[in-house]
């Protein structure tokens, strides 16, 4: 089943243990205003390949900014739906899921593994007073025993701060959406958000809407980075053949009808978008038809009867006629801000 207790922890971050051992852990401890936790955060998989999938951003601008800074201290759960702050790495276009790379948890030498990568940004918060961190993952606990790292009892944290979708057969019962975990951390002495972002490679990036499990038709052996076409389609479209380059979010005058998105095809051939849809970030759908040139752009306008884009911030997804992901992107309110102005992503 999906994870029993999702949700998103605020605290301050005042230490850490870098993950050692058979199934390593990057360990944080987080003080809210009334109790200790820690974070338990995966460096190594239990499967191979072992590396994880890491991505950080570290100028992290997306609506849930705004939301999240709001937030009191502790522990807040989550429902796993769309329009809300539960993280989905695949639906709620918070990164481009094909920069995510592999990194082992304990290479020799300094600032070169996921330990010391994520002690990097944990450190700096450490060190910061007025630094918040963001922790979303399934929490467990109080416990009667004390924290076998920290020692305060009692014992309760948050762990599963990766991608809990598209997970190979033996954690398949993990499977669901809007339920990933990751890292924000803000650091206002810095005026930045940085968010850390990970995954398994044993996980797939193409997942059931309902349930999130792993599409087999759509992820090519369970690669968990996004995955090329299936060998006997060799015209399906991959992940960015056509990207979604520009958008017009907040036209002069009234918005119905006049809001635009523009999609570009990076690819030598000419691609029918007949059964292709824009989605915005309520899953309403524009669904498209025709076909967008080799190397050619296409200004989509929407009607205003579907999907919208709100001036309050939101995402836009690009998903083709298996209701796949092709692209995605996301804005803030304040990006939406210029009237007239057409937002290049």
């Amino acid at each position: 089943m999906p994870l029993k207790n999702y949700g998103v922890l605020k605290g301050k971050a005042i230490d850490s243990r870098e993950g050692m051992g058979a199934s390593p852990h990057f360990q944080i401890l987080i003080v809210d205003d009334d109790l200790r936790h820690r974070i338990a955060i995966n460096v190594k998989s239990k499967v191979e390949p072992s590396e994880l999938l890491y991505y950080v951003d570290e100028n992290f601008d997306h609506p849930m900014v705004t939301e999240l800074e709001s937030l009191l201290p502790g522990f807040h759960e989550l429902p796993s739906e769309h329009g809300g702050m539960a993280l989905d790495y695949i639906r709620g276009n918070c990164f481009d899921l094909s920069m995510a790379k592999p990194l082992p948890h304990d290479i020799p030498g300094p600032d070169n593994d996921l330990n010391e990568l994520i002690h990097k940004y944990v450190a700096r918060a450490i060190a910061m007073e007025n630094s918040a961190v963001y922790a979303f993952g399934e929490k467990w606990g109080p416990e009667t025993k004390r924290d076998k790292y920290f020692g305060f009892k009692p014992g309760n944290g948050i762990h599963d701060i990766h991608a809990n979708q598209g997970n190979s057969d033996a954690w398949r019962g993990d499977d669901g959406v809007y339920q990933d975990g990751g890292l924000i951390i803000h650091l206002p002495d810095e005026a930045r958000w940085v968010a850390i972002f990970l995954a398994f490679q044993s996980q797939c990036f193409h997942t059931d809407d309902v349930t999130g499990h792993r599409i087999p038709e759509a992820c090519d052996g369970g690669g968990g980075a996004p995955p090329g076409p299936p060998v006997d389609e060799p015209t399906e479209t991959r992940d960015k053949d056509v990207r979604i380059i520009a958008a017009l979010i907040n036209p002069e005058g009234h918005d119905y009808g006049l809001e635009s998105v523009t999609l570009l095809n990076t690819t030598p051939d000419s691609i029918d978008l007949d059964g292709w849809a824009i989605a915005d970030k309520n899953k309403k759908k524009a669904h498209l038809s025709g076909s967008i040139g080799a190397g050619e752009t296409l200004r989509i306008t929407l009607s205003g009867k579907d999907a919208q884009l709100s001036n309050k911030g939101g995402i836009i997804t690009l998903l083709d006629r298996k209701g796949l992901k092709v692209d995605g992107v996301s804005y803030t309110k304040k990006e939406a801000s210029g009237s007239g102005w057409t937002m290049v992503f």
